[in-house]
Formats: C-alpha cells, structure tokens, sequence
C-alpha cells in the first residue's frame, strides 16, 4: 500500500513536470532511488507547441520602462502645444547686437539736424523752395508724416495736414503743398511736400497715372479736387500749360505702411513698377519712406533708437524694396507722431534723418538739370 502512494506521488510529479515544461532528469533521479535501477536520462522536454526551451524571454526591463516614459512625454509635449504654451526656439535673434546703420541719437543731433533743413536752399538760384511729392496707397501714413516733420519744427506734437481714418477711400482729396515752418523768429524752410490722395489696392483709386504725371510735370494747380471721370487737363481751371521748373516735383517718396507690407497684393508691385517707369523718364529721383515701424518691432515701440537693430524693421524693409522693385538704400523707416502729445528725442531724430535723406536726391535731381539746361542754351 505504502508503495502504491508513492507510485501515485511520482506520476503525480511526473505529470507536472511535463506540463509546466521541466526537465525530467530530476523526476527519472527519483524514481531510480526509489525503485534502485537506473532509468536513461530523457531529452530536454518541449512546450506544448513543439519549440526547444532554451532561454526564457526577458523581462519587462528598463528599456520597456524607458520607452513608456518616452510616448508619455510625446503624448504631454502634444497637450501642451494643444494648449498653445509658446515654443522657445534656441538662437532667435529679438535685437542685432550691432545696428545695421548709425544714428546718433542725442539732442544735439537733433539740433544740429533742425539747423541744416531749417538752412536748406536749393542749389538753383531759380527755385525757392524744394517740392517733394508724397505718394502711396491709402492710409500709408503721407499726411501724418507732414504734421510729424512739421511737430519737431513746432516744439510740439500739431496736425498741420488733416489727417483723417478711412478704410475705403483717401481722406486727402485734393493737392495739398506744405511749406515746413522753421523755429519761431527764423525763416521758414526751403522744404515743400506736397500731399495727395492716395491710391487703392491693385488700381490707382480716384487717381489716374496721367494725374500723377501731370502733378510731377508742374501742370496741376494748387487744390485742385482730383476725380478719374474728369482727368487733368487744358480745360482743368487754373491748369499750368508751361510750368517752370519751380512748379514741378523735384523728387518722390513713396510710403508704405511697414504694418501691411506683407498684405499688399501683387496688384501693388505692378503699379509701383508702372509708376517708376514713368517717373524715372521725367528724371525725377524716388526714394521710400517705411512708416509705423513700431508697429512691427516692440522693441522699437518701446524705444525708437532700437530701430535699426531690429531684424523685423530690416526683414521688412526687404519686402518693400522688393514690392517698390528699388534697393533697401532708397528706404528710410519713420516713427510718425500719432497719440502723442510731446516730443521724443529719437522720433525726431528719425524723422530729421529721413528729410535728410530726401534732400540728398532732391540736390541730385538739380545737379542732373543743370548740365541739361546748359546743353539745350548751347544748341
């Protein structure tokens, strides 16, 4: 009996043996020290599926741990973009440690400045006063920029030509010339910019390309309410048929709205290009002026000497040289006074420079006329 129950016992163990997969040497060593004869030792058992049993699988091991914390850092980093937290990009430039042009911005400068426009005559004895003719698309800042010039000779911040918000159409309507006044107690400049209405996106809006010429040519009087169904003309009243040399524009500056650069249609590019033509076969120089800047670079909003350390000003000062097809060399950017009530240093000093830069083309426009008056006397 008691040897029955051990026959049992080993079957029993026998029988699991194979079922969880072990070896059966250690099973058969039993029975031979129980039955005292040897037993040949078995080949290594197999799963029920057939396969060796060598090596057990791995375990669930760093690895696996480490690639759980990976997808569950991806799947945080995705909530977090979700939620729209900002993204730091490493190397970003906000200001250029070195300006891509100098500027002294102190008050002296700006004294000096004020002395050299206030003092500006043209080199022709027979022009009293430079005319240089604002021009751009509506809302581009064109009157703004005359109260502005004209703020810093004031001594304070006054809207000499109406300015006006209209989405639609020019609140100029009519040519407008603005001799800028100098300090009190001296005589008033020999600067005269001359307003217009603007033009409108892909088409020249109540303006025609003759109007314009015509303005440049000298032939436009003073005032006179521009309309496309009643283009200038001999029958306009007070039409100048032989102007001289003071009535015409002696050198063009385009505005453009550096906050709408990158909005302006293609339409734009043609019609500044069809303008240029034009305008360069009259010999008349044409340079740029890129208007609220501070609108683009808070850097520059803060603090307008920042003007030229900021990679936005330059990037879009590209982009209108590129749309006005001309080199960034012809551009100057301006701070226009707006909300204000008093004066910056810098603001002026700015808008100081960019009349600066105007009268530069404006003696170059006089130096080309002079050899070609000479000429036509000789023949």
């Amino acid at each position: 009996m008691e040897k029955l129950m051990h026959l049992l016992f080993l079957y029993c163990l026998v029988s699991l043996g194979f079922r969880f997969g072990c070896s059966t040497t250690t099973t058969t060593a039993g029975l031979t020290s129980m039955f005292g004869a040897p037993v040949t030792s078995a080949a290594p058992s197999t799963s029920v599926f057939g396969a060796a049993l060598a090596a057990a699988p791995p375990a669930f091991g760093l690895s696996s741990f480490n690639s759980g914390i990976t997808s569950q850092s991806q799947n945080d980093g995705t909530k977090e973009k979700k939620k729209g937290k900002p993204i730091e990009i490493p190397g970003l430039q906000t200001k250029l440690e070195t300006p891509w042009r100098n500027v002294l911005w102190t008050e002296e400068q700006k004294k000096n400045m004020m002395k050299t426009v206030s003092s500006y005559r043209p080199s022709c004895k027979d022009v009293p006063h430079a005319r240089v003719l604002l021009l751009g698309p509506i809302r581009s800042g064109k009157s703004s920029f005359i109260s502005s010039v004209q703020s810093v000779f004031s001594g304070r911040v006054t809207n000499r030509a109406m300015v006006g918000f209209s989405f639609n159409t020019s609140f100029t309507k009519k040519l407008q010339s603005f001799n800028i006044h100098a300090l009190k107690g001296e005589d008033n400049t020999g600067l005269v910019l001359c307003d217009m209405m603007g033009f409108g996106d892909g088409e020249i809006t109540g303006l025609t390309l003759h109007d314009i010429l015509s303005v440049i040519k000298g032939q436009v009087p003073e005032g006179h309410k521009f309309s496309a169904d009643q283009p200038v003309g001999p029958e306009t009243e007070g039409y100048v048929k032989t102007p001289s040399l003071s009535n015409k524009i002696h050198c063009v500056a385009f505005v453009l709205d550096a906050s709408k650069i990158a909005s302006y249609s293609k339409g734009f590019s043609s019609t500044f290009k069809q303008l240029r033509e034009h305008i360069s076969e009259l010999g008349v120089h044409q340079v740029a002026l890129l208007t609220h800047v501070d609108k683009i670079c808070q850097e520059t909003a803060n603090d307008v000497s920042q003007v030229y350390r900021s990679p936005s000003v330059r990037d879009t000062m590209n982009s209108a040289g590129a749309l006005l097809g001309m080199s960034t060399s012809y551009i100057v950017p301006v701070k226009n006074y707006s909300s204000e009530l008093d004066l910056d240093v810098n603001a002026d000093v700015l808008l100081l420079s960019a009349i600066d830069h105007i009268l530069h083309y404006v003696d170059l426009f006089f130096q080309d006329y002079m050899p070609r008056q000479t000429r036509q006397k000789l023949l």
